[in-house]
């Protein structure tokens, strides 16, 4: 039976005025946490920009001079001649002890920059000159925080002609001098100035013709050997360009193990390695796509790629997830129909993001990119690509456990290229405490480069490649 109205009031009368107390509090404790949140932000609106971080990247490519800052600041930027000089103002900033340790961070030999020097231009604004060794290219832009970096503030410092990997190409030892015989140094001459190919096959150079080599040198000592042409050998007509690429580089580590191992050194050793037993092929030459700690866009990777005229492209790397047991090796090829797995599609938006951490200067309109990274209709190039990578992945099973039995498909920017069948490798799992101090071995990693080798080869055995004059279309 319900009681009367009064005594209901009563009741709940001596039950809530306790909380009505404490809501009062928490209403001005609120008032409280407002107030010092919006003072918080009336104080770090105000704060000046603080310089956290320095970091400098030579490489005859290119040289990136990184600021870290604690919020984005504004700065002007100019170039002065004779002598050489980059001049950046930065508005709010102070002097510490990480910007004006900066100089003591250019090498002697960076190619492109002499000295730099540090100092306070007038109140409130500091100013550094970058002093250079000959004239240049620069860009400066500003990268938002992502991943572990914050505000940063880039200079890239590229020579005034870019450098060809063209000509770098033509210029190198191996075709220099004493890599292949004088007939096919001219052969191959013509190939790099697009001349056709006859050959569509890849050749060996037989025992019969080594034999013959080495009675040459021994007549003639210092002198390149000619070897008769026979219609029962095969001969070198050109050398099949693989492009090896080291995945990340620079700014972006790519993924750490728990050891403190980066992604971005273990696989430019392993693109050196390979680079070094591909070069003793008689019929191959590699050419790596970054030769040092420097970041290139992924897309800058397929360019480069193009523009040597690849026959394949192998871009190397090391996995890593969230659990530390996961092992393995792995293969992956471009997919125009969506991921294989989400396995799959995960680790192509995690590669994708490189970009995003490395840093791409965004206001630069790349003539190359519109051709290079839309999704063409490719389907020839990736059935190519997955019998590599399956040749690849073969391989890769005799010296470690494979993650994934098959080759995967994700849609890799850094694969996208419409013409070049290519891979990337997975060569084991740097968050796995074991795989780490293997991808740390040197014997490893010369098995590794020595399979991903034997794979190119088991693949080329059933698909020659093609007489080609493509350079011309590179550009």
């Amino acid at each position: 039976m319900f009681k009367p109205a009064s005594e209901h009031d009563g009741k709940l009368n001596v039950l809530i005025s306790p909380g009505r107390s404490q809501i009062a509090l928490l209403g001005l404790g609120m008032l409280w946490v407002t107030f010092l949140l919006a003072l918080f932000a009336v104080n770090t609106a105000n704060a000046s920009p603080v310089v956290t971080a320095s970091r400098v990247w030579p490489a005859a490519e290119y040289t990136r001079i990184t600021l870290e800052l604690s919020q984005p600041v504004k700065f002007s930027f100019s170039a002065i001649k004779n002598p050489e000089r980059l001049v950046l103002d930065l508005e709010g900033v102070e002097p510490n002890d990480v910007l004006t340790g900066l100089s003591a961070k250019i090498g002697e030999s960076d190619p492109y920059v002499r000295l730099v020097r540090v100092g306070r231009f007038k109140p409130k604004v500091v100013r550094v000159v970058l002093d250079l060794k000959t004239e240049v290219n620069p860009s400066v832009f500003t990268l938002a925080p992502v991943g572990e970096y914050g505000n940063r503030l880039v200079i890239d410092i590229y020579p005034l002609q870019a450098v060809d990997p063209l000509m770098a190409l033509v210029n190198s030892p191996r075709l220099a001098a004493g890599g292949m015989t004088g007939e096919a140094q001219g052969e191959e001459k013509a190939v790099v100035s697009s001349s056709p190919v006859a050959a569509p096959s890849l050749p060996e150079v037989t025992d019969s013709a080594k034999v013959a080599m080495q009675e040459s040198r021994k007549e003639n000592p210092g002198k390149p050997a000619k070897i008769e042409k026979r219609k029962s050998e095969l001969q070198v007509t050109r050398l099949v360009t693989i492009a090896i690429d080291a995945g990340h580089g620079g700014e972006d580590p790519g993924a750490r193990g728990a050891r403190g191992t980066h992604e971005k050194d273990v696989t430019l050793s392993i693109a050196r390695r390979l680079k070094s037993v591909v070069d003793n092929e008689p019929n191959m030459r590699g050419v790596l796509i970054r030769d040092d700690d420097y970041f290139i866009p992924l897309h800058g990777r397929v360019v480069k790629a193009r523009k040597v005229s690849a026959d394949l492209f192998v871009s190397i790397h090391a996995d890593a997830f969230t659990r530390p047991e996961a092992r393995g090796s792995s293969v992956y090829a471009l997919s125009e129909n969506g991921a294989t797995s989400a396995a799959a599609r995960w680790l192509a938006k995690k590669e994708n993001d490189a970009d995003l951490i490395g840093g791409v200067n965004l206001d630069v309109k790349d003539p190359y990119l519109a051709r290079t990274l839309l999704d063409l209709s490719q389907t020839a190039t990736i059935n190519d690509s997955l019998k590599l990578g399956k040749a690849v992945l073969g391989e890769l099973g005799g010296i470690n456990s494979l993650h994934k039995g098959a080759v995967e498909q994700a849609g890799f920017a850094v694969l996208k290229s419409p013409d070049i069948p290519s891979i990337l490798v997975e060569t084991a799992f740097i968050s796995n405490p074991e795989e780490e101090r293997r991808l740390n071995d040197d014997a490893y990693q010369d098995k590794m480069a020595k399979a991903i080798l034997s794979g190119i080869r088991s693949y080329f055995a059933k698909n020659p490649p093609l007489a080609k004059s493509r350079l011309a279309q590179a550009d």
